[in-house]
């Protein structure tokens, strides 16, 4: 588990794109005396918006959150900015959801068993209880909540009580082969992740390799998204692809499948994590490292 040492604020801002933004929000950092680690900034010429990222030095603060905050604020009336604060210092809670699938997990756990995320994960939460000992590998616990027939409501109550209670800020679906709830997505708007195969549209439900294979598809891709109300459809985070060929069988087509999930939902995780990403209407903005 990786332990921030960095005391830092991350601004994420979006506006309407017009001249001297830069110039007056960092101004206001240089005003109140704060050392500017990394800038990073991006202008939509297609729609005229403006998007920032600003890394803010706080170890040599001299004066409280609360007082930067609303200074802050202040400014962004004025600019008529969109705006979130994120600390360095306030270590992320991620719980990860999973079904019988354990490629995702395995990645996942992995890197923040080296201290590659900068978060806790103090639990996992399935509906099957088959990755149990995946979790008891790396000493997290396991809740299996099963989906039994007309009780959805009852499974998803049971679930969301367990988040709230630990506190989680973000909610990985690493395979977790349910959908979820209007409800149940309203309480974590652009904090659940998802991942599926690329195929989508095409190639819904189960199976979807052979049949895809049964077409002569010439590439394999995976998508991490925000989960929304609908389906499959929220903002993208992260997506990748690889090149095949008729020589590949369905089954070889399953194993690279895998391994491009597993690499973009992590991908997908560590951005968010990093305060890297923007949510703008059905897209995002994703800010390099």
């Amino acid at each position: 588990m990786k332990k921030c040492t960095r005391n830092e604020a991350i601004f994420l801002i979006a506006t309407e794109d017009r001249k001297g933004l830069l110039s007056i929000i960092s101004s206001f950092f240089y005003e109140h005396n704060f050392n500017i680690i990394k800038c990073q900034q991006y202008s939509d010429l297609v729609e005229n918006k403006y998007f920032m990222r600003i890394r803010i030095d706080l170890a040599d603060m001299t004066i409280t959150r609360q007082h930067l905050e609303e200074s802050f604020d202040g400014l962004a009336k004025k600019l008529q900015l969109d705006y979130t604060i994120n600390y360095t210092a306030d270590v992320k809670k991620v719980a990860v959801m999973v079904s019988k699938t354990s490629h995702c997990l395995y990645d996942l756990l992995m890197h923040y068993s080296e201290g590659e995320l900068d978060c806790e994960i103090p639990l996992i939460i399935s509906n099957h209880p088959d990755l149990e000992l995946v979790a008891d590998r790396f000493q997290i616990p396991y809740y299996c909540f099963p989906m039994l027939p007309g009780k959805k409501a009852e499974q998803e109550a049971q679930v969301t009580n367990l988040l709230k209670k630990h506190h989680i800020d973000l909610v990985v679906m690493a395979r977790y082969m349910q959908v979820l709830s209007d409800d149940f997505i309203s309480l974590y708007p652009n904090r659940i992740i998802n991942i599926h195969h690329a195929f989508l549209p095409a190639f819904q439900g189960g199976n979807p390799y052979q049949r895809a294979w049964e077409r002569g598809v010439k590439m394999i891709g995976a998508t991490a998204h925000y989960a929304t109300a609908d389906l499959d459809e929220g903002p993208i985070i992260e997506q990748d692809v690889e090149r095949i060929n008729h020589e590949n069988t369905p089954d070889e087509l399953k194993n690279i499948g895998k391994d491009i999930e597993r690499r973009v939902l992590t991908r997908a995780v560590t951005a968010h994590l990093e305060h890297r990403i923007i949510t703008a209407g059905r897209r995002t903005i994703v800010f390099p490292r």
